[in-house]
């Protein structure tokens, strides 16, 4: 695995109040962990093990959305009843497969366990987010283009 992309996780986990990030390319994985002595731990196919170390921070680091509004983040509207369809990442979400077609879903659609609602953007990989289980679409969370939370609801199905 690239050099670089070891040090843009690395400037993921700092910037996001993440505990934990583990990306595995074919047969290279790297798993970066605050606290404890290491922070990043590199493996790749060979039998060599690159360890970077770092202090554990003194104190829990704030999210992007609380440092952007100088405080926790503020509660939304409370989620209607269903299944919550959390970010399983931090990225970019967008609701299209492009910006000239139409959104995946949209409140009111009935969906199917596997279908694609959106996608989440995230060191310029595209996952798409499926459902989980069957129903219709009661709320969408999150607005296309706008960057995402790991465990961010992003959307309900009832």
């Amino acid at each position: 695995m690239d050099l670089r992309k070891i040090k843009k996780l690395i400037d993921l986990l700092e910037e996001s109040n993440l505990n934990e990030i583990e990306i595995k390319e074919g047969e290279e994985s790297v798993r970066l962990s605050r606290g404890g002595n290491f922070v990043a731990t590199a493996v790749a196919a060979a039998p060599a093990v690159h360890t970077v170390a770092a202090p554990a921070p003194s104190m829990p680091m704030q999210s992007p959305v609380e440092a952007a509004t100088g405080g926790s983040p503020k509660t939304g509207p409370e989620l209607p009843e269903g299944q919550v369809v959390r970010a399983p990442m931090v990225g970019t979400f967008y609701a299209s497969p492009a910006p000239d077609k139409p959104p995946f879903v949209s409140v009111g659609d009935t969906v199917k366990v596997g279908d694609t609602l959106g996608i989440i953007e995230a060191m310029k990989m595209f996952n798409p987010i499926e459902a989980e289980v069957s129903g219709t679409v009661l709320a969408i969370q999150c607005e296309s283009g706008q960057p995402v939370e790991f465990d961010q609801p992003m959307f309900v199905i009832g």
